[in-house]
């Protein structure tokens, strides 16, 4: 069992990144577990061109390793594992890695992100960053006068439909049933949208390339006829939801009926003292790099004056 910690970041996305080199910087020697999944959902987005700072885009690979690399400079100890057990009925708190290591902690900052559903079809990750995306608001602008697709019937597939017809040129909502389950002003704005097509009792079951490494048409699959039809599509943007990385915590942090850890309004802390949360697996309504990264900050900040606030 290593020392205690001042302080231990579970995540390695914009939020975990930026509480790593704010704490750091407060000399509280933090040590971030990177998770399953370096870099967070920016490492399967092609281009980021919405993050201040990079006023001709960066890929979202290449801006996690400059985060990480920011992180170190500062003395962060970093380390490609991933918490698989928790302790926080006692401080200090432990935390197991998948790697058998054993981390005792003095405060915890929880950022290990969200994942986005998917269709669960062959082709799907493959395409990812090449067509098909689980952002509008990330990735929209790379489809000006381009057909492209949305899968799901709810707010943000509404939401998501909308954005995209500000660039693409045709939008068709992919919905399985034969209505939308979107609140009424959100079915309005998109059933008024003349960009906008609903296609209904409709399924996508696969995802077409033709051999060209990006996304050239959708298999739709009729829910009640079971007929089958192939279309051209430049882009599939799934709107079916997240979910937040947070099943370790199941029973122990207050969460909503989703999954996302709740924290005090304006703040990072939960409802164990001495355990913040930070990014998208508190965040289900902007779920953007640049505020993960803001709430990253606001977690470091809090964890230091804590600490003061306990002698430590």
């Amino acid at each position: 069992m290593t020392a205690t910690l001042k302080t231990l970041i579970l995540g390695s996305g914009p939020a975990g990144y930026t509480a790593a080199i704010y704490a750091a910087r407060a000399n509280l020697a933090p040590v971030l577990l990177t998770g399953r999944q370096p870099g967070g959902q920016l490492t399967i987005t092609s281009e980021v061109e919405n993050y201040p700072g990079f006023p001709k885009g960066i890929m979202g690979p290449e801006m996690m390793e400059m985060f990480r690399e920011q992180a170190g400079r500062f003395g962060t100890e970093i380390h490609d594992d991933v918490g698989i057990k928790v302790d926080i009925s006692k401080r200090p708190f432990t935390v197991t890695s998948e790697g058998g290591k054993v981390f005792t902690t003095q405060t915890l900052i929880v950022s290990t992100g969200a994942s986005a559903l998917y269709l669960g079809l062959p082709n799907e990750k493959t395409l990812q960053g090449r067509g098909v995306s689980a952002c509008a608001t990330c990735d929209g602008f790379f489809f000006k006068n381009k057909v492209v697709y949305v899968v799901g019937g709810g707010d943000s597939a509404c939401e998501e439909a909308n954005f995209l017809t500000k660039y693409a040129s045709k939008v068709k909502l992919v919905v399985r049933r034969d209505a939308l389950r979107a609140s009424k002003i959100m079915q309005k704005r998109a059933l008024d949208n003349p960009k906008i097509e609903v296609l209904w009792n409709q399924n996508v079951t696969d995802v077409l390339d033709v051999n060209k490494g990006k996304v050239t048409g959708v298999e739709l699959t009729h829910t009640k006829t079971g007929e089958k039809r192939q279309e051209p599509a430049d882009g599939l943007f799934l709107a079916i939801g997240h979910q937040p990385n947070t099943q370790l915590f199941q029973g122990v942090l207050k969460m909503d009926e989703k999954g996302y850890i709740l924290t005090t309004p304006g703040k990072t802390e939960t409802n164990v003292p001495g355990v913040f949360a930070a990014g998208d697996c508190q965040d289900s309504y902007y779920r953007q790099a640049v505020t993960a990264a803001g709430s990253g900050c606001m977690a470091a900040i809090e964890v230091e004056r804590w600490l003061e606030s306990q002698h430590d």
